[in-house]
C-alpha cells in the first residue's frame, strides 16, 4: 500500500476538495468550538492481541506462558496497568510502554476481546451452524472488509468512518474523511467522498515539465479560467477553482512547519509521518473550518506467520511512540478532549504459536481507545479463558470468540461524535441485534 503522489492519489484527492464548499472565516471560528476528531490506526495483517495485553495474575499469567511457550513475553517485562478501580492485573507488551503515560493519565482504554460478529453468538452455535456469524473467518481481505465496514455478511461498499460522515454531513473546506493509507473501505461513504493525501512528499499538482501531473493542473487551470455565459461551465469552474484553492491550502498545512513537529522528532516510521499530518490539520482548523473529521492511517506487516517476538517488536517500536506523539500533541493543543484515537486490525492470532516461531490468523482482539474524552484506565469486556479448546476458543489453538462486536465499538465511538440513537442504525446496521449498544467507554 503505497502513500507516494500517483496518478490515482492526485485523483481522488482533488475530487474529494471539489465536493468541498468554501466557509467564510467568521463560520470556521464559530466552528472550532465544537470540533471533534476520530482517527483510525488500522494495524493491517492481524495484530496479536495475545501479546498486546497480557494478564499478570499467577493464574492467568501461568497459562499464557504454558500455552505460549518461546512466544511468552517475560512477567518481568510486561509493563503494568493500574486500574482505576479493581483488581485486575493486566499489562502492555515492553515496546507499548509509551502508552504507559496516557493510561497512567486516565486517557487510555483498552477493549478486551471484540471482533466482527452479526449477532451475538455461543461456541455451541458456531460449531453447530445455528446461528449467523461473519463470512469467510480468517481471511485477511474479508476481515478487513468487514472491521472498516461493520457488516459482516453480503456485500460491502461503504465503510463505518464514511457513513457516519453522511450521517452528520459536516460542513467545511475540506472533505470530512481524510486518509492518508489511501481510499480504504472505512473512508467511503454513500454521498461522501474521502479526500486520499500521502504520508509524506507533497500534495501539489507537479510542476514538471511533461509530467502527468503538471498537465492535469494545466487542463484544470484552463477550464477554470475560460470566460463563458454558460451557466453550466460556469458552475463547474467555480468547483474546480475551489478544488485547486484547496489543494494549495493543504499542502502549505501537510508540508509545511507546526508547534507540535517537535514532539515527533526523530521519528521517521510512515506511522508517525501520518500521525504528524494529521495533528498538523487538526492544529490549522480555524483555517479549514473543520467542524468533524475522521481520519485513517495505518501501519503493515502484522501478519506474523514466522518470527513473530522480532517482527512485532519492531511494529510497535513505531507504533507506540507515535501514538503517544500525536496524543501529546493534542494535548498542547488543547484538543485532546475533542480528538479520540483508536485501534483496528484484521483479526487476533492464535493463542497457540505455530511452526517457526509464529502465530496463525484467529477471531477475537484486544484494542486501544484514547483521548481526553476517553474514560479510561479501564479495561472494558471480558478477557477470554486462556484454555486451548475451552469456553472461549471456537478451535483448538486459542481463536478466541469475540464477546464485544465491532457495531458496539464503533457505535459508542460514533455516539460521541455525535451520530444521533435514530441515525445509529443507518451506520452500523446490525448494532439492533445487540442489547448493549453503548460499551460506555466514552464520556461526553
Amino acid at each position: 500500500m503505497s502513500n507516494g503522489i500517483n496518478r490515482r492519489n492526485v485523483l481522488l484527492g482533488l475530487s474529494g476538495g471539489l465536493l468541498a464548499a468554501q466557509l467564510p472565516l467568521l463560520s470556521r471560528l464559530a466552528q472550532a468550538a465544537d470540533y471533534k476528531a476520530l482517527v483510525c490506526v488500522f494495524m493491517f495483517g492481524g495484530n496479536d492481541g495475545n501479546n498486546t495485553v497480557i494478564p499478570l495474575d499467577a493464574t492467568n499469567y501461568g497459562a499464557y506462558s504454558q500455552v505460549r511457550g518461546g512466544l511468552a513475553i517475560a512477567q518481568n517485562q510486561v509493563v503494568p496497568l493500574s486500574p482505576a478501580s479493581g483488581t485486575a492485573q493486566f499489562g502492555l507488551h515492553p515496546d507499548l510502554q509509551p502508552l504507559q503515560a496516557i493510561w497512567n493519565a486516565g486517557s487510555l482504554a483498552v477493549l478486551f476481546n471484540t471482533g466482527t460478529l452479526v449477532a451475538p453468538i455461543t461456541k455451541s452455535q458456531y460449531l453447530a451452524n445455528s446461528a449467523p456469524y461473519p463470512e469467510n473467518l480468517f481471511s485477511h481481505a474479508d476481515q478487513q472488509n468487514q472491521w472498516q465496514a461493520s457488516i459482516s455478511q453480503g456485500d460491502i461498499r461503504s465503510g463505518w468512518g464514511g457513513r457516519i460522515a453522511d450521517t452528520l454531513a459536516p460542513a467545511g473546506t475540506l472533505p470530512p474523511v481524510i486518509s492518508f493509507s489511501g481510499p480504504d473501505l472505512y473512508t467511503l461513504g454513500t454521498s461522501n467522498s474521502p479526500l486520499s493525501l500521502p504520508a509524506s512528499g507533497s500534495f501539489a499538482l507537479s510542476t514538471d515539465p511533461g509530467s502527468y501531473g503538471t498537465q492535469i493542473g494545466t487542463a484544470f487551470q484552463s477550464v477554470a479560467q475560460q470566460q463563458s455565459s454558460n451557466l453550466t461551465l460556469q458552475g463547474a469552474q467555480a468547483v474546480l477553482q475551489s478544488g485547486l484553492q484547496n489543494s494549495t491550502l493543504i499542502n502549505r498545512i501537510i508540508t509545511g512547519s507546526s508547534s507540535i513537529d517537535s514532539l515527533f522528532s526523530g521519528q521517521t516510521s510512515s506511522i508517525a509521518q501520518q500521525l504528524q499530518r494529521v495533528a498538523r490539520l487538526i492544529a490549522a482548523q480555524a483555517q479549514t473550518g473543520a467542524a468533524r473529521q475522521i481520519f485513517f492511517v495505518s501501519l503493515g506487516s502484522f501478519d506474523t506467520h514466522s518470527d513473530q517476538l522480532n517482527r512485532q517488536s519492531q511494529l510497535f517500536q513505531q507504533l507506540a511512540p507515535a501514538l503517544a506523539a500525536f496524543y501529546n500533541a493534542t494535548v498542547q493543543l488543547g484538543v485532546a478532549s475533542q480528538v479520540t484515537t483508536f485501534t483496528l486490525s484484521d483479526f487476533s492470532r492464535t493463542f497457540q504459536p505455530s511452526a517457526n516461531g509464529g502465530t496463525d490468523h484467529a477471531w477475537g482482539n484486544h484494542h486501544f481507545v484514547l483521548g481526553g474524552a476517553v474514560k479510561g484506565q479501564t479495561f472494558y469486556g471480558q478477557f477470554p479463558q486462556l484454555t486451548l479448546g475451552g469456553a472461549s476458543d471456537v478451535s483448538t489453538e486459542g481463536r478466541w470468540l469475540p464477546t464485544q462486536s465491532v457495531d458496539q465499538y464503533g457505535a459508542t465511538l460514533a455516539s460521541w461524535f455525535g451520530v444521533s440513537a435514530g441515525n445509529l442504525a443507518t451506520v452500523f446496521p446490525n448494532l439492533g441485534n445487540f442489547s448493549t449498544p453503548n460499551l460506555g467507554f466514552m464520556g461526553s
